[in-house]
């Protein structure tokens, strides 16, 4: 039975875990609290980077000889394999760790197991506390484990009345510098931040993560089938992040820089490319999460393929009335094919409204 003093430990290690949300791909991010043998905080850490020391280490090493006879709180379960770090299990055995307490499992087959070392080895351990909440932290890893794809969160930036630009396609700027700051910060978080040709053509935007100290940049990927929206000088194409164009692999590039190109088959009906090869091409990069930036074509192409797992919409107390929409073709033609989503969250970003949500079958199949 968790204690009121657990169950402050393990929260404090999900904050940790989301200091490492950006810097740690393809691993998970994890956080560690250490509690020594009279209760009191001896301890703490969280993973930095991939093949840095794990949020175990970090924890123990801050605790020292007070480790011992101690409580470890973890908020995933504790790896059980040596990759180019030691397994974690071991090290709480050798620190004298008497109780371990995590909060998601390991689905990793090739890491699951910690668990059971602990107990073979005469360790209290207990695992599930607060076990939604850092999973919700973890989705990104979690997903790329159990669907081998990366994770694809949707963002957009629409008027009260739905519309990402005016009429006449002006569309800076409908969010206040609060939202757009935010955007950066998701950017941060993200392994690749993927857009489609006509953002690319008309914005040029560069798909940096600016303002954010210490921001890993992510990889830009743009989606141009035809290899005709991104040309030499694109800002896309500078030196401040990798980038990848994916086109159509019948396609003519030479413009393009080779290593930056990408070739995907065409999707199997209508036009674009074969998102699930774009996924699974990121993938084999070692991209475990994807933010979706634009724009409505390429969104709807994301949403009918299945493969949006959250929404986060920045809504602008402003009317246009006309102008394009958010969201375009996503094979839904009636109403009872609508993808349904649970809102998570829902906050004030200076005037504008962040809203954060969930298509209801996944929420349902996690």
């Amino acid at each position: 039975m968790a204690t009121a003093a657990d169950t402050t430990a393990m929260r404090r290690a999900i904050v940790l875990a989301a200091r490492g949300l950006g810097s740690t791909s393809p691993n998970p991010v994890v956080g560690c609290v250490i509690a020594d043998a009279a209760g009191e905080m001896a301890g703490e850490g969280f993973h930095q980077r991939a093949g840095g020391p794990h949020a175990e280490i970090h924890a123990l090493r801050a605790a020292g000889g007070r480790a011992r006879g101690g409580t470890a709180y973890v908020t995933l379960e504790p790896c059980n394999h040596t990759g180019r770090t030691g397994p974690c299990a071991q090290a709480l055995l050798d620190a004298g760790i008497s109780r371990v307490v995590y909060a998601a499992g390991d689905p990793d087959p090739q890491a699951t197991g910690g668990a059971e070392t602990l107990r073979r080895a005469g360790v209290q351990v207990t695992g599930g506390l607060l076990a939604d909440e850092a999973a919700a932290g973890n989705a990104a890893w979690l997903t790329s484990v159990r669907l081998g794809r990366p994770y694809v969160l949707w963002k957009y930036a629409a008027t009260l009345d739905g519309r990402i630009a005016a009429a006449d396609t002006t569309s800076r700027w409908i969010t206040s510098p609060e939202a757009r700051a935010d955007v950066h910060r998701l950017r941060a978080e993200a392994d690749a931040v993927v857009v489609g040709s006509g953002t690319a053509r008309i914005d040029d935007p560069q798909l940096a993560a600016r303002g954010i100290k210490g921001a890993t940049q992510p990889l830009r990927v743009v989606v141009d089938t035809g290899a005709t929206a991104v040309g030499p000088g694109a800002r896309v194409l500078d030196d401040t992040a990798p980038t990848l164009i994916a086109v159509a692999d019948d396609v003519p590039a030479a413009h393009l820089p080779e290593a930056a190109v990408l070739r995907l088959p065409r999707a199997a009906a209508g036009p674009g490319l074969d998102l699930p090869a774009l996924l699974a091409a990121l993938h084999a990069r070692g991209v475990r999460s994807v933010l979706l930036e634009g724009g409505p074509t390429l969104a709807g192409a994301f949403v009918a393929a299945g493969t949006v797992d959250k929404v986060v919409g920045y809504l602008a107390p402003v009317l246009l009335g006309a102008g394009p929409s958010a969201l375009a073709d996503a094979g839904i033609s009636t109403i009872a094919q609508a993808l349904r989503l649970e809102v998570t969250e829902t906050v004030r970003i200076g005037p504008d409204l962040r809203v954060t949500a969930v298509p209801v079958t996944a929420r349902k199949g996690n």
